[in-house]
């Protein structure tokens, strides 16, 4: 049964709770201490976009989760666990994965995003398997397009669950890992350029939506976690070269959307690498509630 509606007496003595604010002290936020003495530029420079610890990817099979986690072991993570619906399709993917970092312990599970219990479960056996979750990259997500009079409330729910609301869900539970450890962390979710202006020439008005809803969603945990040492930002990634954009069928659109594309091409999924490590390093230990928008300049018009 649904709750009963407040009474006027009820609202007229809610209490509301508070956010708390780090403080310079806490040495979850505060500046990380110099690079030693002595080391050569070539050296300060690899520190500066140093990884640490362990990842997890979301939608860590596709062609952008696999580039992202190839990329924080590059640069130094001890650890991915890649998380995907399917992860057994991409099998040779995630093998030549393990074969090129022979020193990190690569791993991969099967989650659903919008199954609550499942994402909580993988999220503790990664925790358990790797030692720890200091990373979280959001890139589980789906598209669907369609005129906005013809969307069904299945669509719409399905687009805001997997894209929105299982972004959440996994950012709540690995936060909820981190203060428990008290290690602090870097979340990242991944927008889109649709989360800034409308797309030309196809309607989406479901994805568009799901992916607005995640900046405000990005902003809303920068604020309140900030004191546990977690940095939240986001990538909005403009047309990317994967293959959710093949296809006979969509090269009228791909056409329309390198002409209006002030690099008149769409993205290659490597290009997103550098804003995830970013914003994943020690390089971005100041950035917080962040959007980088890595979309050749194609939302300047």
């Amino acid at each position: 049964m649904p709750a009963a509606p407040a009474s006027r007496d009820e609202l007229a003595s809610r209490v509301l709770p508070q956010m708390t604010l780090s403080e310079r002290s806490n040495p979850l936020t505060r500046p990380l201490s110099p690079p030693p003495a002595g080391l050569t530029p070539t050296d300060r420079a690899a520190r500066r976009f140093e990884v640490q610890g362990n990842a997890i990817v979301t939608g860590g099979c596709g062609n952008l989760g696999l580039e992202a986690a190839r990329a924080l072991l590059e640069h130094g993570a001890s650890g991915v666990s890649l998380f995907d619906v399917n992860p057994d399709i991409s099998k040779p993917e995630i093998q030549n994965l393990i074969s090129s970092f022979p020193s990190a312990k690569i791993i991969a599970k099967p989650v659903d995003v919008r199954n609550e219990e499942r994402v909580k479960e993988a999220i503790e056996q990664t925790a358990e398997e790797l030692g720890s979750v200091d990373i979280l990259l959001c890139f589980a997500g789906v598209v669907a397009c369609n005129h906005a009079l013809d969307v069904g409330l299945d669509e719409f729910k399905r687009t805001l669950d997997i894209n929105t609301t299982g972004s959440w869900l996994c950012a709540q539970a690995v936060a909820k890992e981190m203060v428990k450890k008290q290690t602090g962390g870097s979340i990242v979710f991944t927008a889109s350029i649709s989360a800034h202006s409308v797309n030309f020439p196809q309607p989406q008005v479901s994805y568009n939506v799901s992916k607005g809803a995640l900046l405000q969603l990005k902003n809303s945990l920068a604020a309140e976690w900030a004191r546990y040492g977690i940095r939240v930002n986001s990538i909005s990634p403009g047309y990317m070269d994967t293959i959710l954009n093949e296809g006979a069928g969509l090269e009228e659109a791909r056409n329309i959307w390198a002409s209006r594309n002030p690099m008149g091409r769409m993205g290659d999924p490597s290009e997103l690498t550098g804003a995830v490590v970013l914003l994943c390093s020690r390089a971005g230990r100041y950035i917080n509630g962040a959007d980088l928008v890595v979309d050749g300049g194609g939302s300047v018009f």
